[in-house]
């Protein structure tokens, strides 16, 4: 039996069943599989990264005040973020001359390069994430959590 199904079952019956308890040992099952997999893909990146690089991508340039809001991360941990991107090139950032106290963010080349070889450690955890399931279980959770979410 996998360690984490030893936990939940150990878990005190008043919040064992709960879906709140749940949700969160999954998460934590997820971020832990998150962590690894960037590890070991070895370029020093994390998951809030590659969803900077992933909304430039979609999006296009974009103020650093609207990648915290579009990525879900908090204002000063973007603009580290952004400076650990800039740092290998993957980003750039200018003031933005219609509003000088704003940065505009931009996608490079190396950045999309980059964002197409984390695309790769992503499916890799996503399968992991999803492996006790069937392929219509999966379906069938994704909906469900999509709906929850």
């Amino acid at each position: 039996m996998p360690a984490h199904h030893d936990r939940i079952s150990r878990a005190p019956d008043r919040i064992k069943d709960r879906p709140t308890w749940l949700i969160s040992r999954a998460f934590a099952r997820s971020s832990a599989l998150l962590s690894s997999g960037f590890e070991a893909h070895g370029a020093g990146l994390r998951s809030h990264h590659y969803r900077l690089l992933a909304a430039l991508e979609q999006s296009g340039p974009a103020s650093q005040a609207d990648l915290g809001r579009d990525t879900g991360i908090d204002r000063s941990d973007v603009t580290a973020a952004l400076a650990e991107l800039e740092a290998r090139r993957f980003v750039d950032r200018k003031v933005d001359p219609r509003h000088r106290r704003r940065n505009v963010v931009t996608l490079t080349t190396e950045g999309a390069d980059e964002l197409r070889r984390l695309d790769a450690v992503l499916d890799d955890i996503q399968a992991a994430v999803l492996a006790p399931l069937t392929d219509a279980e999966q379906r069938l959770f994704l909906d469900l959590l999509s709906r929850v979410a």
